[in-house]
């Protein structure tokens, strides 16, 4: 249950105070825990805010500073913020030293709460957590709007706006990911990931990271390690590099030219095939080889591998399509064999369409809506997506299920016709889809990409995700979309 109260300060006063209450399913030292640790702040940016960490020494303690890049009016501009008070696990504050307030003051407290209490029973019951929430995260916000009565008087809504959609997503997905983790009550791992500077690889590094986990990027080439922790493993480069992931707990493998990136021809093709098939076959030889092998291997698949097919329900036992992408994700997960033979469990994600602000489908159809952009061709495909924040929750279950393995989908439970995906994202940010792309229209613009990528039908079921008890964070896609594009507040009260 998430509860919101805000309230000005005395009139005689300029600061305003914003205060924002939300209760955790997790104990208070964990809570802080998940806060204090690399990559969190980054984590709790916004998808729809352009800040960029530029420079942060990595810790809470009074003294510590972080500068972030960021844009107001489309100006760019730094804002430099320092801790002022660290009181683990219970408080850590920060203060502006300069950015785009006249003051902004922020403090993070949080206090445990008692188990027995109605409203936290009446929480798990509502949200069928597994336990009651024992945590209750506090932010107070204490700011000054620049410009004195210009900037109350123009400044005070948009900046209300701004705060409340922020803490709306910061509560939401600090929630989640400690649900996530309660879910999965599972000792620190040593995890390697491939393609970690990707869409899906950050995420997952980061998700992975601030629940305790350590991290180690796999590169195609030897690099120098810009952190003491990172220790990037070069696996495709020598044996000798690949003898590096001996030890580590488990590996996912996400790396593979982009299929969207250019328009297909031969050897665009080819590119895309031996990204997949060649690199997975190796780097599964190599883990063969171990002395010490991973006891999980998740393998980035795709629904491709089903074709176009109409109104048909598929699950993970339904045949193969007969396209090139159909070949080439079936080939990618018979590379996956050598580990098989290894008695590596191996978990093929067959990845639908992911959705997220930051890359892939909604951001390359976020414009187009904003133009009142409507369907692409009949607007009569299915289309089986997920939030980015699912397909990591997802591979964390996988990762922590030892019954899972084989081909999973990675699909959200509700896929959705275009056409209702096109009117869906327009009714999120208050545009009309008027406008359809004709199907022949698209095919000269990507060529067979179009009918690959855009026009084929798939209408794929989560089932081994389901039965084995994973718990979505976005089954509709209308709340994703508010979530994910800042429509969504904490109110005030």
């Amino acid at each position: 249950m998430t509860k919101i109260t805000s309230m000005n300060a005395s009139t005689a006063k300029p600061d305003q105070l914003y205060r924002a209450e939300t209760e955790l399913p997790t104990s208070v030292q964990e809570a802080f825990a998940y806060h204090e640790r690399d990559g969190a702040l980054q984590r709790l940016v916004p998808p729809w805010e352009s800040v960029q960490i530029e420079r942060s020494d990595g810790s809470l303690e009074v003294g510590s500073r972080v500068v972030m890049k960021t844009k107001v009016l489309g100006v760019p501009l730094r804002w430099v913020a320092e801790h002022t008070h660290y009181d683990p696990p219970h408080l850590f504050a920060d203060t502006q030293i300069s950015g785009p307030f006249a003051s902004w003051d922020h403090r993070h407290l949080f206090s445990g709460l008692d188990p027995e209490s109605d409203d936290i029973q009446n929480e798990a019951t509502r949200t069928g957590a597994n336990q009651a929430a024992t945590t209750q995260l506090i932010d107070e916000i204490r700011y000054r709007l620049p410009m004195g009565f210009l900037g109350r008087a123009f400044g005070s809504s948009i900046a209300r706006k701004a705060i409340e959609a922020m803490f709306a997503y910061r509560h939401r997905i600090t929630r989640d990911d400690l649900q996530l983790a309660g879910d999965h009550p599972i000792e620190p791992m040593a995890v390697a990931i491939s393609g970690s500077s990707g869409m899906v690889g950050s995420s997952m590094q980061s998700l992975l990271t601030l629940l305790g986990h350590n991290v180690r990027p796999i590169v195609r080439r030897p690099i120098v390690p810009q952190a003491v922790d990172s220790q990037p493993i070069a696996a495709w480069s020598s044996d000798a590099e690949a003898a590096k992931l001996s030890g580590v707990d488990a590996v996912i493998h996400l790396a593979g030219k982009s299929i969207a990136s250019q328009r297909w021809n031969d050897q665009v093709k080819q590119e895309i095939r031996d990204s997949r098939v060649q690199k997975t076959r190796q780097l599964c030889e190599s883990l063969a080889k171990l002395d010490k092998k991973p006891r999980v291997l998740v393998c980035a698949s795709a629904t491709g591998i089903y074709g176009d097919r109409g109104d048909d329900v598929l699950d993970e036992s339904s045949s193969r399509g007969e396209d090139f992408l159909a070949d080439v994700a079936m080939e990618w997960e018979q590379a996956c064999q050598p580990a098989i033979d290894a008695d590596i469990r191996v978990v093929n994600a067959r990845f639908g369409i992911i959705l997220s602000p930051g890359g892939g489908a909604l951001e390359k159809t976020l414009m187009p809506a904003k133009l009142m952009g409507g369907s692409l061709g009949s607007g009569d495909q299915w289309w089986s997506w997920i939030a980015l924040d699912d397909v990591v929750g997802a591979i964390y279950h996988a990762i922590a299920n030892e019954s899972i393995s084989g081909p999973v989908n990675f699909v959200s439970p509700e896929p959705i016709r275009n056409r209702d995906f096109a009117k869906t994202l327009g009714r999120s940010i208050g545009r009309p889809a008027l406008f359809p792309a004709p199907a022949f229209a698209l095919r000269m613009g990507l060529g067979e990409m179009a009918d690959a990528l855009l026009l084929a039908s798939s209408r794929v079921e989560p089932r081994r995700l389901l039965d084995s008890g994973y718990r979505f964070r976005f089954t509709d896609l209308e709340a994703f979309f508010n979530y994910s594009l800042g429509r969504d507040r904490l109110a005030s009260k």
